[in-house]
């Protein structure tokens, strides 16, 4: 997506996984009136935060901003959501969702981190659409986690209004689009709802519309920079 804007693809294989899917429907199952991963202490909602994107690899810049937003969030867990297909990226490039889906497994490499295809599963196309479904889920609390990057081009997803309306957002600082981010149209309409960043840990509590801005440490790793080197496969 930018991160969650998907666009449906060809029908898909009945496990483009591989067997990961599976897998993965042990740990989470999605349909309504299946149970739920399970509450966290004290009976409370679950805390969650939706990371998406075409994680074309995934890399270890995603596991550190996934372990910020842990943190500083006071989330119990952070959801991967690897998108088949983002409509603003062209698809030349673009690996198999499969290999996506392994090479985010294979970087989650913690308790807390859960990787899924919802998307696929939900045959949604724009996060508007996952957004309407998973905030039925009243054991869950969902925060929105995009880049600085996302922020300024927010405007530009589907019904991107409805989406800050259904969900509190973090935005984590990426160089060098934070400055442009905070100057953009999305950020200037929302200014009255901007939380200081010291209250981060209330985000998810939050009524929407609300949302923070988070400097983060610098990560080097770039999917970009991994496929000019050569080192992930061509779509």
């Amino acid at each position: 997506m930018p991160t969650g804007l998907t666009l449906a693809g060809p029908a898909p294989p009945a496990d483009p996984t591989g067997g990961l899917r599976r897998r993965v429907r042990l740990l989470l199952p999605l349909e309504a009136d299946e149970p739920r991963e399970g509450a966290a202490p004290g009976g409370r909602p679950l805390r969650v935060g939706l990371l998406g994107g075409s994680f074309n690899p995934a890399h270890e810049g995603h596991l550190h901003l996934s372990l910020e937003a842990l943190k500083r969030l006071r989330l119990d867990r952070v959801w991967w959501l690897v998108s088949p297909q983002n409509p603003l990226k062209p698809r030349a490039g673009m690996a198999p969702f499969a290999a996506r889906f392994a090479s985010a497994m294979a970087m989650a490499r913690h308790p807390r981190i859960r990787v899924l295809d919802l998307e696929r599963r939900f045959g949604t196309t724009y996060t508007v659409d996952l957004l309407r479904r998973l905030t039925r889920w009243r054991d869950h609390r969902f925060v929105l986690l995009l880049g600085a990057d996302n922020l300024a081009q927010l405007p530009r997803w589907r019904h991107w209004e409805e989406i800050v309306a259904r969900v509190p957002v973090a935005v984590v600082e990426r160089h060098p689009y934070a400055r442009t981010a905070l100057a953009g149209p999305a950020a200037q309409r929302l200014v009255g709802a901007r939380l200081d960043a010291r209250r981060a840990g209330e985000l998810v509590e939050c009524r929407p519309p609300a949302w923070v801005f988070l400097k983060v440490r610098p990560h080097p790793a770039s999917s970009t920079a991994i496929r000019a080197a050569g080192a992930w496969p061509p779509g």
